[in-house]
């Protein structure tokens, strides 16, 4: 968790502006980067697509293959990253770095096939001619690939190297539109074939990163799916969270503000649109979450729970969980603060940059943009404070603050897209953020009471079980992978002094 962390350090050591803005820029990368790249190239493009002159209807048809294959790929690596960064990080713990990179080629090789057999029912009933279905398919198979990288990514010291592979990917596939867009060459097929080609650079860029930082694989590349078994709620947590986080923008697909734009393929501008600006504001948040604990609040914990192992005596255990505490009250105090300027600010003038910018939002838009303002401000909030669980192991707890979270704010949605009632949109998120935040906040409380119980008592009790589906799947799959790679060797010709006979190796 602490890789970037330390890095970043130094620079938070340095005085000056430059360096301030450099660390923060370098944090966002790593945090938010494709995230924040995936919003920008909807935006982008979507300009460009104007300035290209496309008639409207196949601007929307390739917004709709963007966000549908976003949704896609974000909800299927959703139950695997949370397992992969607890996996990652014991690894690394453990000092067992050549077991970190099998695992990533493991988890792409269960979540690509899932993407491809759901995604792909889906595009060969959605109407839409065959290059879009295929378009469509490799831009979400590309996304699981990033989604998949960042959770590895926080090892890495190299920040520059992350950050400069986040902008030049981006700058590379916006000019690449914006050329094409010149030349009277902007398709849907073409412009697509830029987004792709700009997470392509990303992916590729990381991936080079990866295997210069973790040696060389060993062992299976299954192994992590054990600890499905051992952290199962970390599973659901994941799940949960982009389910509340996403799922309103589904069901309003669904709602009275929804347009057919070709075949299943639906839309709902009126509502993607203020969801999408109001995202921005919590962009903040999550840059200084990254920040404060990476930096401040990593190291007193790292301390206390140094001070179990090594032996440390009752007096200097209780201080140093004092000490951390204290340090996590202050560091989540300044991120809320952040937070509440940063929504007070969009809510007071995002009306009127909104009247500048060429968006066509109407009344309606802007009320439902407030709304959800509100309603993600408490979510980035709630969000940091189902981390530091995490960081103390608490997964009853993230789960049941996750669960609630999705449960209110899909349920409120539907509801309000079955009564078409228009005036409220918004709410039945917001209402999921509000008790996202209270069971969060309370749990937490809750938790920093009994740590050294959470601590001992706890992982005593999760490291008895080491059985189950997901261990009973990965020997199977590492069984079959075993039986591929011997038949390999088989089939594979040794020739000698290069003569044309060739001897085949002798079964062990």
């Amino acid at each position: 968790m602490a890789g970037i962390g330390f890095s970043l350090n130094r620079l938070f050591q340095k005085k000056g502006v430059l360096n301030l803005c450099r660390a923060y820029a370098y944090a966002g990368a790593v945090a938010i980067g494709p995230m924040v790249m995936g919003v920008c190239l909807l935006i982008g493009i979507s300009f460009v697509s104007q300035v290209a002159g496309m008639p409207q209807n196949e601007r929307e048809i390739m917004n709709c293959m963007l966000t549908y294959s976003l949704l896609v790929s974000l909800f299927v690596s959703s139950f695997f990253n949370m397992i992969l960064t607890r996996y990652i990080s014991d690894m690394l713990y453990e000092g067992k770095r050549e077991r970190v990179m099998p695992s990533f080629f493991g988890a792409l090789a269960i979540m690509l096939p899932i993407c491809f057999v759901g995604y792909g029912i889906f595009l060969t009933f959605s109407g839409v001619p065959i290059v879009y279905r295929i378009v469509s398919m490799w831009f979400a198979m590309i996304m699981i690939v990033v989604w998949t990288q960042m959770n590895y990514l926080s090892a890495l010291k190299d920040y520059r190297s992350i950050a400069l592979g986040f902008a030049s990917s981006m700058l590379t596939g916006f000019l690449l539109a914006l050329v094409l867009a010149m030349i009277r060459r902007g398709t849907v097929l073409s412009l697509m074939f830029c987004v792709i080609f700009a997470y392509g650079i990303m992916g590729t860029w990381y991936l080079i990163l990866m295997l210069g930082y973790f040696p060389h694989g060993k062992g299976s590349p299954f192994t992590y799916l054990r600890w499905f078994d051992k952290c199962r709620a970390l599973a659901f947590t994941g799940v949960f969270v982009n389910l509340g986080l996403y799922g309103h923008l589904m069901i309003m697909y669904f709602g009275p503000l929804h347009r057919r734009i070709m075949g299943l393929f639906f839309a709902a501008p009126s509502y993607d649109i203020p969801s999408l600006t109001a995202f921005f504001s919590i962009l903040i948040t999550t840059i200084s979450f990254v920040t404060s604990v990476e930096v401040r609040f990593y190291p007193e914990y790292r301390q206390y729970y140094s001070l179990f192992n090594d032996k440390g005596s009752i007096s200097d255990i209780e201080a140093a969980e004092d000490r951390m505490v204290e340090v996590l009250s202050r560091e989540l105090s300044y991120c809320g603060c952040r937070q509440i300027v940063s929504t007070v600010l969009f809510v007071v003038f995002g009306g009127f940059i909104m009247d500048i910018l060429p968006l066509g939002m109407m009344d309606l838009g802007k009320g439902i943009f407030r709304t959800l303002c509100v309603g993600y401000g408490l979510y980035a909030i709630a969000n940091a404070l189902m981390l530091i669980l995490l960081y103390f192991e608490d997964y009853t707890g993230s789960v049941a603050a996750t669960g609630a979270f999705a449960l209110v704010a899909n349920s409120i949605t539907i509801w309000q897209a079955a009564r078409g009632d228009t005036a409220y949109y918004g709410w039945g998120f917001m209402a999921g953020a509000i008790v996202y935040f209270i069971i969060a906040l309370l749990r937490l409380e809750w938790s920093t009471r009994r740590l050294p119980y959470l601590l001992l008592g706890r992982q005593s009790a999760a490291s008895a079980q080491d059985s189950g589906p997901f261990t009973s799947l990965e020997n199977i799959l590492t069984r079959i992978d075993k039986r591929s790679k011997i038949s390999e060797k088989m089939a594979r010709p040794v020739l000698l002094d290069g003569s044309r006979k060739a001897v085949r190796p002798r079964r062990k």
